[in-house]
């Protein structure tokens, strides 16, 4: 299902960029990546999701909202992935049951389109790709 190639969620990337920390195969697969000159993924719904948690009071960074996304973009492992309307679209159409929340759904739909692994803590995305719909690591 997957090469190798991760997608961050926005929580991972939160925990990557503060220097958090992370189960130790998180971080052997973050590495190894770096080691290949292979980017790290992040969807470009991390922008949104962050907004919100911002909105909420729920972002907690040294960086405005905007600025994080700044140094975020500007990371050279870091690229964000395409998100083209069929792979929105797909969203809507996931095999299995998953949660409804729109970010999770993009997220994954994301991982299939492109083969890659979701790094990722949340349990919901995490029994979706225990039931095979996914490819995931446990953050």
């Amino acid at each position: 299902m997957s090469d190798g190639t991760l997608l961050l969620d926005t929580c991972a990337v939160l925990w990557v960029l503060e220097n958090a920390w992370l189960k130790p195969e998180a971080i052997d697969a973050i590495d190894r990546a770096h080691d290949r000159s292979r980017k790290v993924y992040v969807s470009p719904i991390t922008a949104w999701e962050i907004g919100i948690m911002a909105r909420k009071g729920r972002f907690r960074s040294s960086y405005s909202p905007r600025r994080w996304l700044e140094v975020l973009a500007e990371r050279p492992e870091i690229a964000f992935a395409g998100m083209p309307p069929h792979v929105l679209m797909d969203s809507s159409f996931l095999p299995g049951a998953l949660n409804s929340d729109p970010a999770d759904r993009i997220l994954v739909a994301t991982a299939r389109e492109y083969g890659f692994t979701l790094v990722t803590r949340d349990g919901d995305l995490l029994r979706y790709a225990r039931d095979g719909h996914l490819s995931a690591l446990e953050c």
